[in-house]
């Protein structure tokens, strides 16, 4: 049977998963790699030892295949987006640390491209706001600060690349400068409409051209592993190419089937991601979400999604467990929940970093709504539980409220993923508050299946959509078991809830 490599590059660790055709997992591997603070706002990555992180966990599962390498047919990548790494074309030594996804060095450069007018043409052209979130500040902060970079960068010496560009080069010995147009899609740069580079853009943020890597679809021959960079002479290997690159959102949505508009998928984990395909032309928010290009499985076939993000969803748990010190460990939180029919009035808005869409609030902060005497933790538990999905609903109902308004279909199902998605208490009531089926799938390692999807496709594993759709099992399906009054009900009182948050909003002194 046909096997697929997926590598799954993420924020803290590396992984790599193989694949069966089927779809099952056969081997995996992971390693977590250093976190750097340098200064307040300020994350950082050694690009050189999350290369050496993937190559080792890629070693670790080569060799638990043994003999079954031989029936390895291609390599997928997937990866950590936004965070930016400059190197040498030469050398392929990195010129400084990567800046992460969650830096915020450069809120003084986004600044001034708001103040000269930049906004409303970057959102027109790349679906994106105005944020460090994003690469391109980053790499206007490092050319601010690096003099002799913007010479190097274009005559051409230097390479800039997302996480998965990077991978590439190192696989394939410094051969391939590549990404995918769903990596391209978050650097606010790429324009979502033409589908291209936009040279309006580049000059407007005075970024030079000549480093950018080149953008093809996510299912592509994007080149072929170098055996000789795994420094791992025991392991003979076949030629292996590499097809398939996804950043790690529009690869969890590739990997629960989510091919066609109208279908979403939400990732529980520290965060909450949600994606909803929405077909083949790209949709403008009016609701504060941000439209992105999905994984491109095929050449020629543009593919776009909405995108919402919450910026706290389990970790709000986590503070239950290490902050209030309520329950002992995460899984205990199910059951303290369980313990009283619902909530008691009390609703806990988690803005401890701020609101995420559709608010877009960084100075918020969090609150607790509703205490009486007869307040208890397990109250509070349930609270923290219902938050989770709250802050989904309220994304998932502006992503309904864009489609709808573009003329296209609504929402049908949610397909989840994640650490919390375990929890069958929070899908039920997700469930409940948005009126459609929660869909909890037998593989829940999507974002890495999303990957090998895309690289077997490629090499012919699978022929078609169709086939990867019958290979996606449900474990579990939750239909809604509350009457839609009882929702509005929920939702207006976790608004109502929101509307004091952000009342009480008091932006930090020299706050922009």
């Amino acid at each position: 049977m046909a096997l697929l490599l997926a590598l799954d590059q993420g924020t803290t660790s590396s992984r790599t998963i193989a694949f069966d055709a089927d779809g099952r997992i056969v081997a995996r591997a992971q390693r977590e790699f250093t976190q750097h603070f340098p200064q307040p706002g300020w994350v950082e990555h050694d690009a050189e030892e999350i290369w050496a992180s993937q190559r080792a966990t890629l070693v670790d599962v080569l060799r638990q295949l043994g003999p079954r390498v031989r029936e390895l047919r291609a390599l997928g990548i997937t990866n950590q987006r936004e965070t930016s790494v400059v190197w040498e074309r030469a050398t392929g030594r990195p010129l400084a640390r990567a800046i992460v996804w969650q830096d915020r060095r450069a809120e003084e450069v986004c600044a001034r491209w708001r103040a000269q007018g930049l906004e409303p043409r970057v959102r027109a052209l790349t679906g994106l706001r105005l944020d460090a979130y994003f690469s391109a500040g980053k790499l206007r902060w490092w050319l601010d600060h690096q003099p002799d970079w913007r010479r190097r960068a274009e005559a051409g010496e230097l390479a800039f690349g997302t996480v998965d560009s990077w991978l590439l080069y190192r696989l394939t010995g410094g051969r391939v400068h590549a990404t995918d147009v769903s990596n391209a899609a978050r650097t606010l740069l790429w324009d979502v409409h033409a589908r291209c580079w936009s040279a309006e853009l580049l000059q407007a943020m005075q970024l030079p051209s000549g480093w950018l890597p080149q953008v093809h679809p996510s299912s592509h021959p994007f080149g072929e592993l170098d055996v000789s960079v795994l420094q791992a002479p025991d392991l003979t290997l076949p030629p292996l190419p590499i097809t398939g690159i996804a950043g790690d959102q529009q690869a969890a949505l590739f990997g629960q089937a989510c091919f066609e508009a109208g279908v979403a998928k939400n990732t529980y984990g520290t965060g909450c991601f949600m994606l909803l395909h929405t077909g083949a032309q790209p949709v403008a928010s009016r609701h504060g979400l941000l439209t992105t290009a999905a994984a491109q499985p095929q050449p020629n076939a543009a593919a776009y999604a909405l995108e919402g993000s919450v910026f706290v969803g389990g970790a709000v748990v986590q503070w239950l467990r290490d902050g209030l010190r309520a329950i002992a460990s995460s899984a205990e939180v199910q059951a303290l929940a369980a313990s009283v029919p619902d909530s008691g009035g009390v609703v806990l808005v988690p803005a401890f970093t701020g609101l995420g869409a559709p608010h877009w609030q960084p100075h918020a902060t969090g609150a607790i709504v509703g205490l009486t005497r007869g307040t208890t933790m397990a109250h509070i538990a349930r609270a923290a539980l219902e938050s989770i999905a709250l802050q989904s609903a309220e994304v998932l109902q502006a992503m309904n409220a864009d489609v709808q308004a573009a003329g296209g279909p609504p929402l049908r199902e949610l397909r989840v993923d994640g650490g919390a998605a375990v929890n069958d208490l929070l899908m039920q009531y997700q469930a409940d508050v948005l009126g459609v089926a929660v869909l909890r799938p037998e593989v829940t390692e999507t974002t890495a299946l999303g990957a090998a999807w895309l690289a077997g496709l490629q090499v012919g594993v699978w022929r078609s959509l169709e086939e990867l759709r019958a290979l996606w099992r449900v474990q579990r399906r939750f239909e809604p078991q509350r009457p839609p009054d009882w929702a509005a009900q929920q939702m207006a009182r976790w608004q109502r809830a929101v509307r004091q948050v952000l009342a009480g909003v008091q932006p930090p002194a020299g706050a922009v």
